[in-house]
């Protein structure tokens, strides 16, 4: 698959922010993605450990979610953990992992933040723009923002806002389950983000992509 690099990697702390700021201004929003054209759901997971970091990428079909495609790569990993940093962390063995990928996905769902982020670009935004293609952010805990009540029911949602901008919702995948937190990443607006979030989601509180790719990614 073609990428789009924008930087190296090698980078600090403070310039990993600087590149934030510098990015922001690119992410596309208000793409609508109608749910039809969806038919290749990619899910996006990373494992480290001891140093090391795992990326997987499984491509499934809509809507019977028939496995396509598994992608892995392995490097050292090169960044340390500072919040808000995850894709300078996770973003060299994902670029290789993507670089592999030999089908050509609609729309990538990865296990972390897209715009529900301090500065605006998560993981799924910041990769999105490698990939320039729409992604998803789907986190399984709060980052930064604050959600008011939220019906029990399988697809309720509940706005996602921080200091007064809607960054993506809380959405409830499974009744009565702790809600995921679901942005968009890169060439996708919220609402299709969430169509295709539900859409790509059976009994379970994550969507199958996500987990196929969490276990592919294993544990090192």
């Amino acid at each position: 698959m073609q990428l789009h690099p924008r930087h190296a990697w090698t980078v600090t702390p403070r310039e990993a922010v600087s590149l934030q700021h510098d990015l922001r201004g690119e992410i596309d929003t208000a793409r609508t993605l109608p749910l039809a054209e969806v038919r290749l759901v990619a899910g996006v997971d990373v494992s480290v450990k001891n140093g090391m970091s795992r990326a997987a990428v499984v491509v499934t079909r809509l809507p019977d979610f028939a496995i396509v495609e598994t992608v892995l790569a392995t490097r050292p990993t090169p960044f340390p953990y500072v919040p808000g940093l995850l894709s300078f962390r996770e973003g060299p063995v994902l670029e290789e992992a993507f670089s592999r990928l030999a089908s050509a996905p609609d729309v990538f769902i990865f296990d972390g933040m897209g715009i529900a982020h301090p500065r605006r670009i998560g993981i799924a935004s910041h990769m999105g723009l490698w990939l320039e293609k729409p992604t998803i952010g789907c986190g399984k805990t709060l980052l930064v923002g604050q959600f008011g009540p939220l019906g029990p029911e399988k697809g309720a949602t509940a706005p996602l806002v921080d200091k007064g901008e809607t960054i993506g919702v809380a959405l409830r995948t499974r009744e009565r389950v702790s809600p995921v937190f679901i942005s968009p990443g890169h060439r996708i607006d919220l609402a299709s983000a969430v169509a295709v979030t539900l859409a790509a989601t059976t009994r379970f509180r994550l969507p199958e992509p996500i987990r196929f790719a969490h276990a592919a990614a294993g544990t090192l």
